[in-house]
Parts: C-alpha cells; sequence; structure tokens
C-alpha cells in the first residue's frame, strides 16, 4: 500500500471511520505479531499485546499528531503492553513454562527457535530493523536507547543468529 494511500487511511480512522482502522490494523498485523513474539516468546501473551494494543491505537488515535509516524507510534505501544505483560507475569513463569510452537506454521516455529537462540536484549533491535524495516534512529528513539546501543545490539544479534544457522 501506498503511503499516501495509507495517510488517508489513518486520517479517515482519526474520524472513527471503523472500516478504515480495521484495515490499518490489518494491514500492520504481521509486523506487530513478530514484534510480540519477538519480545514474548509466546503466543498466548502476544495475542493478549496485540489486542491491548489495537484497543489503546482506537482509543487514542486522534492523540496522532503526524500520520508518517503511525507505524513508530502503534510499535511503541506494543512495545510497552508486551513489558507489561512481562512485569506481570515475571512472578509466575520461567523459560521452561514457555509454550511449545507446535500449533503455528512452519514459519512462526523457525522464527520463535531463532529467537530463542538470540539474547533477550537483541531480539527487539533485530525484528524492527530486519523483521518490519525501522531505521536504526528510530529504532533508539522507540526504546530510548542511544542509537550506538542499536547498532551494536543489531550486530551482536546478528552474529549470534549467524552461530545458530551454522549450528544448524
Amino acid at each position: 500500500m501506498k503511503s499516501n494511500e495509507t495517510k488517508f487511511l489513518i486520517k479517515k480512522a482519526q474520524r472513527h471511520d471503523k472500516d478504515a482502522f480495521t484495515e490499518l490494523m490489518q494491514l500492520y498485523m504481521k509486523d506487530m505479531y513478530r514484534t510480540a513474539i519477538a519480545i514474548l516468546m509466546n503466543e498466548d501473551d502476544a495475542a493478549d499485546a496485540l489486542q491491548d494494543t489495537i484497543l489503546t491505537c482506537w482509543e487514542k488515535l486522534y492523540m496522532l499528531k503526524k500520520p508518517e509516524f503511525f507505524k513508530t507510534w502503534m510499535t511503541r505501544i506494543l512495545i510497552n503492553h508486551c513489558y507489561d505483560i512481562i512485569r506481570g507475569n515475571s512472578v509466575y513463569t520461567n523459560m521452561e513454562s514457555y509454550e511449545e510452537p507446535s500449533k503455528c506454521d512452519e514459519y512462526n516455529i523457525e522464527l520463535k527457535e531463532a529467537y530463542a537462540s538470540i539474547n533477550e536484549r537483541y531480539r527487539l533491535p533485530m525484528e524492527l530493523y530486519y523483521g518490519q524495516g525501522f531505521k536504526m534512529r528510530e529504532i533508539a528513539e522507540m526504546l530510548s536507547l542511544p542509537l550506538n546501543t542499536i547498532k551494536t545490539r543489531v550486530a551482536r544479534g546478528r552474529k549470534e543468529l549467524k552461530e545458530y544457522y551454522r549450528d544448524c
């Protein structure tokens, strides 16, 4: 979808057009899911984060000043919801409690396995940079980290992925 069409959808959604908002969410659903999985490594929690994000976006869409930053704004909301879920679950979960990816398709299994092999701090910058095409500077702003930290995390994550695929 072209950027002008997306901006038009955003403006319609800001005027509470439910169909435009639904189309926007469908447009970005795959990216949001991959981001949530990169952070949470659990389908149920990722689905909860997506649901919360969609609701928050609908309720707060009027606050978005520039439509060209919609995806960045929405991704930041998603990241915050994911971290809220982690904080809420931290008392109850450990690595053994994460579900097996058996009920998802082959792509998601491979994605989860690859993400599981990467240090937790590298997952999100890797997904945002390679999976969604955000610029390093945008990622740094979203995560409130220095630009060089993001560059380092992406480089180290890339190195860990290389080692993972070499060992396969």
